[in-house]
């Protein structure tokens, strides 16, 4: 068939149009709900995240991408030109700051593992940088601190196209590659050679623009204190998941955060433990202990006094014990078909009558609560790795029900997974808490959390700076992705 020059013009403009189709259809706008610049929401009860009692029947003013007022339904003056919107029965909540968050995914290990090639050269995480920042957002995450790149420069493409506004999610506050020593079980990580190439390495990272440094598993106490110390030049901060250097070594070296919490990560109680050298199984040396021993205690103070924060990070572990309320439909629905196999295969693999994961697990929740009344900065994020059961976003919800478990109240929770996020970061005074002049980060929600933690599930709608964003078109553009993109 002959094409004509006029065919010709008429496919080029049909296929730029379908490209400008297919770009709208995933820039952050398609995904709004409520497209007003001033928003009124009326009759909401609000928990402000800072932990103090709720408040009935208010309404809360957005305009400009700020909270503009706050206060009772009854006498609080709305604009005119304002778009009023009533919701009662639903609760306006801080929006949640995600503090062991990633933008990768890790449920392929054990095909990895039972591949032919096995795991040579090493376990290889897949990036899922499409559909991670929609499901942190659809759940009402609207700040995260990543806590480890495996893709760096894929990460910071994201931020910058999130912060354009051409792709939807959280706003991300980057953690650069992980600080590693030899002997990494991870392809992608780097190993260091010493203090000297961790203040290099620290020192280029920050100026491209990373604004959080993460210590790992098999780094030493040298390279750890050389990392802190860099980081803390730049104005920057230290996290840590260790194994290689325990919890008083690593406050010694100057860390801000411990992360996972020290029934799985501090090795200071294994007989025979050998420094700068990560243990087999550190946990075991903790069968046993209680949040009230003495050495427990001692380390308790020991973190307060320097003020290191500590990372509840449970929902990852709740993976490992067996017997825990099944996985929910929504987490299965997102996953890839490969991720969902590989989940659901390594939970029927767990041993039933092997009462260890569960008593370490309540051991990790007595800890998490004892630093918090002990005046310690709790923070929390799921670390949706593992075997893959706790995806963004979800795990994030799930993790301030954990909370609740562990003795906190609903409330408390909610502050710990809101407010104290943004102590840390450093930017209480935006984020964290419902107050006139801040960022309207929001999470409108059915029902109320302060009484059922579970209703912080039902999100209706999340606003990041103001625009509304509707979460059930998130979650749907992500069906079936998860662990592919």
């Amino acid at each position: 068939m002959r094409i004509t020059t006029s065919r010709l013009v008429l496919l080029a403009v049909l296929a730029g149009l379908a490209a400008s189709a297919r770009t709208a259809e995933h820039d952050a706008a398609s995904y709004l709900a409520l497209h007003a610049g001033s928003v009124a929401l009326r009759h909401v009860e609000v928990i402000d995240g800072t932990g103090a009692a709720p408040r009935a029947d208010q309404t809360v003013i957005i305009a400009d991408g700020r909270i503009a007022a706050a206060g009772p339904a009854a006498s609080t003056a709305i604009p005119g030109g304002t778009q009023v919107l009533d919701y009662p029965g639903f609760a306006l909540l801080p929006g949640l700051v995600g503090m062991h968050d990633h933008l990768f995914y890790t449920a392929s290990r054990d095909t990895q593992r039972n591949s032919p090639g096995g795991l040579e050269p090493g376990f290889v995480v897949n990036e899922i940088a499409y559909s991670a920042p929609r499901l942190y957002l659809a759940a009402g995450v609207t700040t995260l601190r990543t806590t480890g790149s495996i893709e760096p420069y894929a990460d910071l493409k994201v931020r910058a196209r999130i912060e354009s506004g051409a792709m939807p999610g959280p706003h991300l506050d980057l953690t650069a590659p992980y600080l590693e020593g030899a002997g990494t079980f991870f392809a992608q990580m780097h190993e260091l050679a010493g203090p000297e190439e961790a203040t290099k390495f620290v020192d280029y990272w920050a100026a491209t623009g990373m604004t959080s440094f993460k210590g790992y598993m098999n780094i030493t106490r040298a390279e750890l204190a050389a990392a802190a110390a860099a980081a803390h030049r730049h104005g920057l901060k230290l996290t840590a998941h260790l194994c290689s250097v325990s919890w008083p070594e690593a406050v010694a070296a100057g860390v801000d955060d411990l992360e996972h919490g020290p029934v799985y990560t501090d090795s200071e109680f294994v007989t025979g433990r050998q420094s700068d050298k990560c243990p087999e199984r550190s946990s075991s040396s903790w069968v046993g202990k209680s949040a009230g021993d003495a050495d427990v205690t001692r380390l308790i103070r020991l973190l307060v006094e320097h003020r290191v924060a500590v990372t509840s990070t449970l929902p990852v572990f709740e993976l490992t014990v067996p017997g825990r309320a099944p996985v929910q439909a929504r987490t299965l629905e997102a996953m890839s078909a490969d991720a969902r196999s590989n989940y659901l295969t390594y939970r029927a693999q767990l041993d039933p009558a092997d009462r260890v994961p569960a008593q370490l697990f309540r051991t990790e929740m007595d800890f998490e609560h004892a630093f918090a009344a002990a005046g310690g900065l709790l923070l929390t994020g799921p670390d949706p790795t593992g075997a893959g059961g706790v995806l963004p976003g979800f795990g994030d919800q799930r993790g301030i029900e954990l909370l609740v478990e562990a003795g906190f109240t609903p409330l408390e929770a909610i502050r710990i997974g809101t407010e104290n996020g943004a102590r840390f970061l450093g930017r209480e005074r935006d984020i964290g808490t419902i107050a006139a002049g801040k960022r309207a980060d929001l999470v409108l929600v059915h029902g109320d959390p302060a009484a059922h933690i579970a209703d912080i599930e039902n999100v209706a709608v999340v606003f990041k700076d103001g625009q509304g964003y509707d979460p059930v078109r998130l979650v749907e553009s992500v069906r079936g992705q998860v662990g592919v993109h």
